[in-house]
């Protein structure tokens, strides 16, 4: 009796409940979880909530001093999923013209914003923007305050003697952007430490 219920009762609950169970579950929910979470990028780039952040983010560049069309492209650019996005692309999802697109991305790759990306074979204009956006923009910057402390160091050469209060306020400008460079340098070195750290913290 031993032989027959208790050891087949052992051999044969684990196979029908147990090992089906173990086997089916997976398959069922975790693959299908997994396929769920893959982003459409077509569908992404019609999606209301990328559009109210590209506008609402637009609005704020344009508060700040910027054009509006700078802050949609930007915008558009970090919320993009593709590795980089051609003007085209731009032009359609902004509804702007191409001409417009070209003035604007000229504008914020001179601003250190926004890169060329070239393409093997591609004639086409393509964009990305770096993972740390804001650190290549203070890196850009910091390259034009200097070109614009080299125009007053060079001004001053030139001045004619017997003018004060010009060579005052020409030597004060060119000292303040002198002192803004090394004030960038330092802050530039601060804010990587800080995002390297909390990149660490997030596991990223």
């Amino acid at each position: 009796m031993p032989d027959r219920g208790g050891g087949a009762g052992k051999e044969s609950r684990p196979d029908r409940g147990g090992g089906a169970g173990k086997e089916s579950r997976p398959d069922r929910g975790g693959g299908a979880g997994k396929e769920s979470n893959m982003v459409d990028d077509d569908a992404w780039e019609e999606d209301s909530r990328r559009a109210d952040f590209v506008e609402q983010f637009a609005l704020l560049r344009e508060l700040a001093g910027s054009p509006r069309m700078e802050g949609r492209v930007l915008g558009y650019l970090m919320v993009s999923n593709k590795p980089y996005v051609s003007s085209a692309e731009l032009a359609r999802a902004l509804s702007a013209s191409a001409g417009s697109i070209s003035s604007t991305t000229r504008r914020l790759i001179d601003l250190g914003f926004v890169a060329r990306h070239a393409v093997p074979g591609d004639r086409s204009h393509y964009f990305k923007v770096d993972d740390d956006i804001w650190g290549s923009f203070l890196a850009g910057e910091r390259r034009s305050l200097g070109k614009q402390r080299q125009l007053f160091e060079d001004m001053l050469t030139e001045l004619p003697d017997g003018m004060p209060g010009p060579r005052k306020r020409l030597r004060n400008a060119r000292n303040y952007f002198e002192w803004l460079t090394s004030y960038h340098r330092k802050m530039l070195a601060d804010w990587q430490e800080y995002r390297d750290k909390l990149d660490a913290e997030e596991g990223e």
